[in-house]
């Protein structure tokens, strides 16, 4: 499990545009996956926090909080742009953070409300995915560029068993990385 700071030293030009589609409306802004107790999905908007350090999320008290606490796995995925259908998607698991100095410094710069029920997750990153599409002439043209980092550091069986009925290798979070999007 890779922090963001990891991630971003051995991707620096993916972390850039990832963060900066996750900001592109200034402060975070994204869907945040999680997983319910019965396995379903619940997506939820949030404002996640990226320093060079880190990239965190302060989640108040509600099930998404407790889908997080009990099973720590996520997706995040950037809000659309206006001009274009380009996204950003990290993946990995969330951990409470508890250092004083990093609580308070993040809440500083995300402007947490200090009188709120919320705690601080940082999110390690697994997966980083973006994915461009570039209109320029007529919408549909052409196929999107999509560039995705998987942490060379976690172990993933998954990465060689083969997609049932398509003869294509599976990444861990269930995608071929290793040839462009169809």
């Amino acid at each position: 499990m890779a922090s963001w700071s990891e991630f971003a030293a051995d991707e620096p030009r993916l972390a850039d545009e990832i963060r900066l589609l996750l900001q592109q409306y200034g402060p975070g802004f994204g869907y945040l996956a999680t997983v319910r107790a019965d396995g379903g999905p619940r997506v939820h908007p949030v404002s996640p926090v990226i320093t060079d350090d880190g990239l965190y999320c302060f989640v108040i008290d509600s099930p998404k909080r407790r889908d997080l606490e009990r099973d720590g796995r996520y997706a995040l995925h950037s809000f659309p742009p206006e001009e274009s259908d380009d996204e950003a998607y990290v993946a990995g698991r969330a951990r409470p953070v508890t250092d004083p100095g990093t609580l308070a410094r993040v809440a500083e710069l995300g402007r947490a409300e200090p009188l709120v029920d919320w705690r601080l997750f940082e999110f390690t990153v697994d997966v980083a995915m973006l994915t461009r599409r570039h209109q320029a002439a007529q919408p549909g043209a052409g196929r999107p560029q999509v560039r995705v980092w998987l942490d060379p550091q976690a172990t993933a069986p998954s990465r060689r068993t083969a997609v049932a009925g398509e003869g294509r290798r599976g990444g861990r979070h269930g995608f071929d990385t290793r040839r462009p999007a169809a």
